[in-house]
């Protein structure tokens, strides 16, 4: 690949960054839709598609899986914080309980960056294609989870947000996957748990992310645009275009046939796995 474009002379990073950036505007798009019509973090779509869009230009195969996750958490910081601002307007969230798991979330996601750099390329493609394939089998055979009546066992947040910090980062996701189920079996009904999970989300989001951009900076393989994992790029197309489209996805979500979708975004989900896998 030569250094300048034969036409135009622009050179090929610039294009490369470009390129990717415009695709991840519209992959904003679908994640925010996503989140909020689903009520699932964007990572289980930002992820995967993010791994392909790196392959096709070409960059250094051990380092797509790091790349494409960390970018997906440096994202869920912006569209977390919408939510929690959302969901504490409504008096959603258990504040005294997020701030319980927090600690442990924090230290936790740190401890899972470092850990996902000396995990092989392949076994981190195969976690997260696992991850997809149960996402996708919870999608479309949901069940109703009701709240514990039993008193809540809060000296298990410290190994639970810790096992749940590590898992996300490596995953490149927000933890909801987990947090909820854990929470609504804690006590908490179903609408405080997800507020409640999505405020967990940031800090999960934040120490990963800010862990992957240290870990990557003195790496010269990385490609132009990167900030340590981070690429840029694909970063602000995301972010431009997610944080507006989230609302309209949870709009949307009073007005469609929620159950009917999930099942539809269920297929799309093992559509991703089965890809990732090949």
């Amino acid at each position: 690949m030569s250094r300048y474009h034969s036409a135009l002379l622009i050179p090929q990073p610039l294009i490369i960054m470009t390129e990717i950036f415009l695709a991840s505007l519209l992959l904003g798009i679908l994640a925010g839709i996503s989140a909020g019509l689903f009520g699932i973090g964007g990572g289980a779509l930002i992820v995967p598609v993010l791994v392909w869009l790196f392959q096709t230009q070409q960059f250094h195969p051990e380092q797509i899986m790091l790349i494409a996750v960390a970018t997906s958490l440096a994202t869920a910081i912006f569209t977390s914080v919408a939510s929690v601002r959302a969901h504490h307007k409504l008096g959603n969230i258990d504040w005294r309980r997020a701030w319980h798991l927090a600690p442990s979330m924090l230290l936790g996601a740190g401890g899972g960056a470092v850990l996902a750099e000396y995990i092989s390329a392949n076994l981190l493609r195969w976690f997260f294609v696992t991850y997809l394939l149960y996402t996708s089998l919870q999608m479309a055979m949901p069940k109703q989870t009701k709240a514990s009546t039993h008193p809540a066992k809060q000296f298990l947040d410290y190994p639970i947000g810790l096992l749940i910090g590590v898992l996300s980062a490596i995953l490149g996701i927000g933890g909801g996957t987990m947090t909820v189920p854990y929470l609504v079996s804690n006590g908490l009904i179903m609408k405080n748990a997800v507020a409640t999970s999505s405020t967990c989300a940031i800090p999960i989001a934040l120490s990963a992310a800010t862990s992957y951009a240290i870990l990557g900076w003195q790496d010269n393989q990385l490609p132009a645009g990167s900030l340590g994992y981070l690429y840029l790029p694909a970063f602000a197309g995301i972010v431009l275009t997610s944080i507006f489209t989230a609302p309209l996805g949870a709009k949307l979500a009073h007005r469609l046939p929620a159950q009917k979708l999930k099942r539809y975004f269920a297929i799309v989900l093992l559509a991703l796995a089965i890809k990732m896998a090949w």
